[in-house]
């Protein structure tokens, strides 16, 4: 009996897809992914619904939307919704090996049975961060004690290279960047650090003295530039292993990041396109066509279903999404174009994404003081930049009901509330809803990198393979 094929699966952190060359951006970040892809298929136009990293994840790796996993906080608490099985669970009744490497105590990465951890934080006084370099040391040993083993093998890899703090090692440090960061007559940066929640812990990880917002940027695809290399090695220690033909390699990432868009200033808040575009891209010679890219709109929810049929396991699970294998055979697939988007970050907001149209609804203050009502036209202002709700009424009570209608179809077929309606301690500050943008201002603080990675999980729930 053939063996059945492995899965190695990049599930990349803040890896938003229009900073990758992969998707046409004009810096060369992520030339070794842009050509083993050649071989590939790409996903052109994948979308995160719910952010961030909790429901991102949940997602992805369930194959359920948020109403099915109960997921919707960055802080979630408890556990994904009854009944919910990760693709972990699933590969590990398959007769698989798992393990995953950077992603433990967080309710996403539930069911593998070997859990790694890495240094993939930083802060200026640590110098630059080697966070793909020490992913590898982990991983390699992990690959080659997984290939020896008589049974395929499920490794997933969390890189944090796009994550805040941008730190990128020699020489990819300035490698998008010439000018003087340190421009006195450079002011792009003052708003960033006078912003009362993030400027102490911009403080740990910029620059001293730093003055450009452009180098900041920079910096967050040079990260991606070197991750990319690092990613590199991965795959040519699987060809030289012998496993390539063996084995599906994935691509994906759970949310993007705002950089200076937005005032969502170098983070992952915000239901605005820089945060919701996400890469989704898959290889595995002889089995996946190469040379193929489809700009049909898809969701990580569908990311499951289609590992699952490129792999040939079958599952009685009812899920959310679809594979989006059909196109790559040419054949017809139902279309998603409008979709439910939802976000329990710095901010508690939902709203409904149509080709033209977004609509965003706080659901209480937020602390950049932003209306309660956000309505952009998506093919007039891509970047969102001119909140036109106020114009058009009528367009506006046509979004709310529409989202209004899923929630209530979806809260039906699950049997549970919307959970964004339930997660009202989801800041994690006891005080409930906020009542006003001043006190969610004075409230929501983040000091320093120590404190930024005990917000993605809260612990090691599991035991750490060494």
């Amino acid at each position: 009996m053939k063996k059945k094929p492995n899965l190695l699966f990049f599930g990349i952190d803040s890896l938003r897809s229009d900073h990758m060359s992969l998707y046409g951006y004009e810096r060369l970040t992520t030339p070794n992914m842009d050509k083993y892809l050649k071989d590939g298929v790409v996903f052109a136009n994948c979308l995160s619904p719910h952010i961030p990293t909790s429901p991102g994840y949940s997602s992805m790796l369930t194959g359920m939307d948020c109403f099915g996993t109960d997921v919707v906080a960055l802080r979630h608490k408890g556990d994904l919704a009854p009944g919910v099985v990760t693709l972990a669970e699933v590969l590990e009744k398959e007769g698989y090996n798992t393990s995953c490497v950077g992603f433990n105590g967080n309710v996403a990465s539930r069911g593998f049975q070997n859990y790694i951890t890495f240094e993939s934080w930083g802060a200026w006084k640590a110098g630059r961060s080697h966070k793909a370099e020490n992913l590898n040391d982990v991983t390699i040993p992990e690959l080659e004690r997984l290939a020896a083993e008589d049974k395929p093998f499920f490794l997933f890899m969390r890189h944090m290279d796009p994550h805040s703090p941008y730190l990128p090692p020699e020489p990819f440090h300035r490698m998008f960047y010439g000018k003087d960061e340190f421009d006195p007559e450079n002011k792009s940066l003052e708003p960033v650090l006078s912003f009362k929640p993030f400027k102490d812990y911009f403080y740990t990880w910029f620059a001293p003295g730093c003055t450009d917002k452009d180098y900041i940027i920079a910096t967050y695809d040079a990260a991606i530039a070197y991750m990319d290399s690092c990613i590199q090695v991965l795959l040519t220690k699987l060809r030289d292993m012998g496993l390539e033909e063996d084995t599906l390699v994935v691509f994906v990432s759970d949310h993007g990041e705002t950089l200076y868009d937005h005032d969502c200033y170098f983070d992952h808040h915000g239901l605005y396109e820089p945060t919701l575009n996400v890469p989704f891209a898959m290889r595995m010679p002889g089995t996946i066509k190469g040379g193929q890219r489809y700009a049909e709109l898809c969701s990580l929810r569908d990311v499951k279903p289609t590992v699952l049929e490129v792999m040939g396991i079958e599952t009685d699970i009812e899920f959310d999404g679809r594979s989006m294998m059909p196109l790559t055979r040419g054949e017809e697939r139902p279309r998603d174009t409008e979709y439910y988007i939802t976000e329990c970050t710095w901010e508690r907001k939902h709203g409904w994404r149509t080709p033209e149209w977004k609509l965003i609804v706080a659901l209480e203050p937020d602390f950049h003081f932003k209306p309660e009502i956000e309505l952009y036209n998506l093919i007039k202002d891509p970047n969102e930049n001119n909140n036109v709700a106020d114009k058009n009424p009528d367009i506006v009570e046509t979004l709310k009901n529409r989202m209004a209608a899923h929630i209530a179809k979806r809260t039906s077929e699950t049997g549970r509330e919307n959970p964004m309606y339930t997660n009202l301690d989801w800041h994690g500050l006891g005080c409930g809803p906020f009542t006003s943008s001043q006190q969610a201002y004075d409230s929501m603080h983040i000091g320093d990198p120590e404190e930024a990675k005990k917000l993605q999980a809260e612990g090691d729930k599991k035991k750490t393979k060494k």
